[in-house]
């Protein structure tokens, strides 16, 4: 069983620094296997938020921790117009991580990460043929028996958002990029930018997705909350390629607590989801978009 941490949305510079220390501690507390941070480190992409974010990472490395990370849309210049058409990620390639892609695989997962993060887009993401190239070969070679895991700052899918029917517009080369994620055999799609805590199965979400199970997580540390949603992160219990555990962890003003648990498991390719009675989580921490199956 691989046992992952996912969270998003940071927002370094939008942050609070209680919730921040909180979340440092519960991950050095509980050492997952890896720990995967979907995109926006920061709030306006500036140097004194990527430095904080570094600082925050290195003491995860320093703890032991393996990390996963990603850039979102936050980490490209909104204002600067000459970085942002320029050198976009140039800060978030100094401070974080030089590798846009980066690849983990053990025994058990193996798991892409791929940049959306786009200049000429302000929110919105894509994602380019040469990484649907990627995606394919890097899983070409995983062995059959793997839990294969993509990790996107935008999910590749039109997502609820709000409380109504309304929903986001997709990354963009969507087709392709839901076509070229089926082709490698994905199991399990994790995304954040949203700020919400959701799953569904991909093949509920659009024609022709393959089997993957898509995951979102919320805002682990920032203090920009949409539909009232408190501060969350996901922690995934994943046995087999069929069968994944997901409980979100939820800050509760003091502490982060265990709240909503949810076992999934395949069957017939579809995902079928089995809430578990869990005596430690905490009463009322349902999250306000509750994952489902």
């Amino acid at each position: 069983m691989a046992r992952i941490a996912h969270l998003s949305d940071i927002h370094f510079g939008a942050h609070d620094p209680k919730i921040v220390d909180a979340a440092e501690a519960w991950l050095q507390q509980h050492r997952p296997d890896l720990v995967v941070v979907s995109g926006d480190f920061t709030q306006r992409a500036k140097r004194d938020q990527f430095r904080q974010a570094a600082v925050w990472l290195n003491r995860l490395r320093a703890a032991g921790l393996k990390l996963l990370v990603i850039p979102g849309n936050h980490d490209v210049p909104l204002y600067n117009l000459v970085q942002r058409f320029g050198a976009p990620l140039r800060r978030y390639r100094r401070y974080i991580s030089n590798d846009l892609c980066p690849f983990f695989e053990n025994g058990e997962v193996a798991i892409l990460g791929l940049n959306t993060a786009r200049s000429l887009t302000i929110k919105d993401g894509r994602i380019n043929h040469d990484q649907m190239r990627l995606l394919r070969d890097r899983f070409a070679s995983v062995a059959p028996g793997k839990t294969r895991i993509l990790v996107t700052h935008h999910p590749l899918f039109a997502m609820p958002i709000g409380r109504g029917n309304e929903l986001s517009e997709a990354v963009g080369r969507h087709e392709d990029a839901v076509r070229a994620a089926a082709q490698a055999g994905i199991h399990i799609a994790l995304a954040g930018h949203f700020h919400r805590t959701y799953a569904e199965a991909a093949q509920k979400m659009v024609a022709h997705a393959g089997g993957a199970l898509v995951i979102q997580a919320g805002t682990a540390t920032s203090t920009r909350l949409r539909n009232a949603e408190p501060q969350s992160f996901n922690w995934l219990h994943v046995h087999r390629h069929d069968a994944v555990e997901l409980q979100v962890v939820v800050w509760d003003g003091a502490s982060f607590q265990r709240g909503h648990h949810v076992a999934y498991s395949q069957s017939d390719g579809e995902w079928i989801g089995q809430e578990i009675a869990d005596p430690l989580a905490q009463p009322g921490m349902r999250v306000a978009a509750k994952a489902r199956a």
